[in-house]
């Protein structure tokens, strides 16, 4: 059954026109060689006459060779597939037909036919079959003369337009598709026709007669068509719609540019407006970002958009467009607008869910009324077709993108899911900038309230001061500044650095310079402050596990400082460092120096006592006292060289001190520096010898009354006489007590400066106290007196003695 099925397919596709005969002998010998068989198998007479017809076949069809005979002696003939093998020994499918024959002179013989096979297994491609197979193929097939008029199409080809095959004939391939970029297919025609050269795979990408609104892309693939003289007939080409495939290949490139191009940085509104860039002119023609005023301000969970309105405000915060006229015509970026609330946009604001209108109405207002604006249709606007996707993320709606088309196809299914694809995408970005926004603005204020927004004004130094964080995200780190006024005109120059980045080293920071700030109130010498730091960073260690570990995340451990105390009376300036670089002046002459200080060890390592040092400086001097990272440069610590880069940049600077210490940052530490830098310029004054009023007294308790006489009239001099009763009763009290409880040389000063400063010195060591008596007590209300009529008042301790002050404010009181 199954040879004769065989043989059955093998005589349906057997065309014995294009066979080639030879006979074999009884005995499968080849007997009869002709020139066809020549060609086929590549074996001249000579060399087939005699050989075994099995030696021409590969191994497989040999060994089939007898039996094929026996089968051909039975039943008269056999027809099937054979695989021939030729003289270069490449194998050749061929259908074979062996028949049983008789010679003339009655000797028995085998008729062998050979047809080689140029398609699929057992077929011989006859004109009716290839007309039958290409006019009934899906794609666009057709031929082309050699002056490129067609001369046969199937068809397929009508789907690009054109008409019916029998209307193409002698037309142009322009005639027929004119949105296919006739020009540069035709030079493709050319070249095949003048080279021979097969062209595959040519993609155009256009418009078609068939879908004028809509873009499409075909492969054309073009091969030249020869006589049997080798002379070029023509052109038969195939065009194949791969549309699909294109706009697949599209929206994957566009979300490849969103991945690439949304969400590169922490900023809401340029976020918005990377999405609407993105999305035209692939996906629309005008789209629009609106949010709620709430995301703007970083607001955690946004409130129910549609409490108590019949209208929804949004602000626009990104838009693009391709057409001049729009957005003019609709709204300006960052305008709030109203939404109704029963608007396509509103709905998916509270739903979370997409929207799409193929046909928008064109007498329908636009949903958005601009403030003050006049409401535009759709027809106005030109706006034919419309989806509206939500911005969500983590559950939350953050606002709304709309999509619009002109003069494009409406938008359809695979539109709103890579609409979706792209604002999911955006979403995500601009709730972590949202998110970003909220804890950077609380970090803001966090920096505001550790470092000082301005520095205190008074007329011992001008200063001026730059912080630049290595931190940019949150713009905190732990590096610090500040100055704080002393007594008696004096001031306290601090700068500091805690270990560390971000929020955890600036919340170090801030308990280490409240720390500096309580320790300067009541007068202690730089060394004494940087002690007391020290036991405190100690004692935080021990506490809180802010030791080695680092389990504590704001450790102050390691931390920097340095403390200098200046005296615009007589320009002495006290100075000590834990661990800090030593800071450098710039005397009046603009020759730069770096002050011998000794270097104590860190706080909270421990290490031998802070050392300070005492010198005057000139007036006009400035002293730079800055961090390690001005210096360092992602060092382990500043060399040699790194002061003179520090040298040259503080010689160089400009004479006002805000763009020269702004200017000396700039020159030394890049925009994005390794580590945080502070940097604080203070140049020194000195107060006016006629500011300055100064008594030694006896210790006698007459020259108390003396003192007072002495004192009203520097202050008549000074022009403050509303001061002299008050003044009068301070110094009376501050007198009488040092003369009382201590004995010895009294001395007496005045100082007008912001404020009217009466110290009283003594050789006393022990510090007064301040004591509420009770109705019967015959003393004792010295000094609560002074409290109470001076701004404020204190004591410190000098060499030698201390000193008890007070100050009164010289400004004029608010009505």
């Amino acid at each position: 059954m199954g040879g004769h099925k065989e043989q059955d397919v093998a005589w349906q596709g057997f065309d014995v026109a294009d066979a080639v005969p030879l006979l074999l002998d009884p005995h499968g010998m080849v007997s009869s060689w002709t020139g066809g068989a020549e060609r086929l198998l590549g074996y001249r007479a000579f060399e087939a006459v005699g050989r075994k017809f099995a030696e021409l076949l590969v191994p497989d069809d040999a060994e089939r060779v007898p039996d094929l005979v026996e089968r051909c002696r039975s039943d008269g003939d056999w027809a099937g597939l054979l695989t021939a093998r030729r003289r270069d020994g490449r194998p050749v499918a061929v259908m074979a037909r062996i028949t049983a024959a008789v010679e003339p002179r009655g000797r028995s013989s085998l008729l062998v036919l050979l047809s080689e096979l140029a398609g699929s297994a057992g077929w011989d491609m006859s004109r009716a079959v290839l007309e039958q197979l290409v006019a009934g193929a899906p794609i666009g097939i057709a031929i082309v003369d050699t002056e490129l008029r067609f001369v046969w199409s199937n068809a397929a080809l009508e789907q690009f337009g054109g008409g019916p095959a029998g209307r193409r004939l002698g037309l142009r391939f322009a005639d027929v598709q004119p949105g296919m970029d006739a020009e540069a297919v035709e030079a493709r025609m050319r070249h095949v026709l003048d080279t021979g050269e097969q062209v595959l795979d040519y993609e155009h990408v256009g418009r078609v007669r068939s879908a004028p609104l809509r873009e499409t892309a075909h492969v054309l693939s073009f091969t030249r068509l020869d006589d049997d003289r080798g002379r070029p007939m023509g052109v038969y080409y195939t065009v194949v719609d791969v549309t699909e495939r294109h706009r697949a290949r599209q929206r994957l490139a566009l979300l490849d540019r969103a991945g690439e191009r949304i969400g590169r940085t922490l900023d809401v509104v340029r976020t918005a407006q990377e999405l609407a860039d993105v999305a035209v002119p692939e996906l629309a023609d005008f789209v629009v970002v609106d949010l709620l005023e709430t995301v703007l301000r970083g607001a955690e969970v946004p409130p129910d958009p549609l409490a108590g309105s019949d209208r929804v405000p949004l602000r626009r915060v990104g838009q693009r467009s391709l057409h001049k006229d729009l957005p003019r015509t609709a709204v300006e970026t960052g305008a709030v607008l109203s939404y109704p609330v029963d608007s396509p946009p509103v709905r998916c604001l509270t739903t979370g869910r997409s929207w799409r209108q193929e046909r928008l109405d064109p007498l329908a207002l636009a949903w958005a009324t601009p403030p003050g604006g006049r409401e535009s249709t759709f027809l106005e606007l030109g706006l034919r077709s419309a989806m509206v996707v939500p911005v969500r993320a983590r559950g939350v709606t953050l606002g709304i993108t709309a999509f619009f088309r002109r003069r494009q196809n409406p938008f359809d299914e695979d539109d709103l899911h890579l609409a979706e694809d792209l604002v999911s995408r955006a979403a995500v970005s601009v709730d972590n900038a949202r998110r970003y926004t909220r804890e950077r603005d609380a970090a803001l204020v966090l920096q505001r309230s550790l470092l000082p927004r301005r520095l205190p004004e008074q007329d011992a130094v001008e200063v001026a001061a730059c912080y630049r964080p290595a931190d940019e995200l949150t713009g905190l780190g732990g590096d610090w500044y500040d100055l704080i006024p002393l007594s008696g005109a004096r001031v306290a120059l601090v700068v500091g650095e805690v270990p560390g980045h971000g929020i955890d080293a600036a919340a170090a920071m801030g308990r280490l310079r409240t720390a500096v700030r309580t320790l300067a109130a009541i007068d202690l010498p730089p060394e004494e402050v940087l002690a007391h730091l020290d036991d405190l960073a100690s004692r935080l260690a021990r506490d809180e596990g802010d030791g080695e570990s680092g389990d504590f995340p704001g450790r102050s451990v390691g931390s920097s400082c340095l403390y200098v105390v200046y005296d615009p009376v007589d320009g002495r300036c006290a100075m000590a460092a834990a661990g800090h670089p030593v800071p450098a002046v710039v005397a009046p002459d603009g020759t730069v120096a770096f002050i011998d200080l000794p270097q104590g060890p860190a706080l909270g390592v421990g290490g031998p006592p802070f050392d300070a040092v005492e010198l005057t400086l000139a007036e006009g001097s400035t002293l730079a006292l800055h961090t390690d990272g001005l210096l360092a440069g992602g060092k382990p610590a500043p060399d040699e060289a790194d002061r003179e880069r520090l040298r040259q940049a503080l010689r160089g600077a400009a004479a006002a001190l805000e763009p020269s210490c702004r200017a000396v940052v700039d020159t030394l530490v890049p925009d994005r520096p390794y580590d945080d830098v502070a940097l604080l310029m203070a140049r020194t004054r000195r107060l006016h010898p006629g500011q300055i009023a100064v008594w030694e007294l006896p210790a006698d308790p007459a020259v108390v009354a003396e003192a007072r006489r002495t004192s009203t009239r520097q202050l008549a001099r000074w022009g403050l006489d509303d001061l002299v009763f008050t003044t009068e009763l301070i110094v009376s009290e501050l007198v009488t007590n040092a003369i009382r409880h201590v004995g010895g040389p009294v001395r007496l000063r005045l100082i007008r400066e912001r404020a009217l400063v009466c110290e009283v010195f003594d050789g006393g060591g022990a510090a007064p106290h301040l004591r509420h008596p009770r109705a019967m007590d015959e003393g004792g209300r010295g000094l609560l007196l002074v409290s109470q009529l001076a701004q404020r008042w204190g004591t410190r301790f000098v060499p030698g003695g201390k000193i008890i002050w007070a100050e009164q404010s010289l400004s004029v009181p608010s009505e």
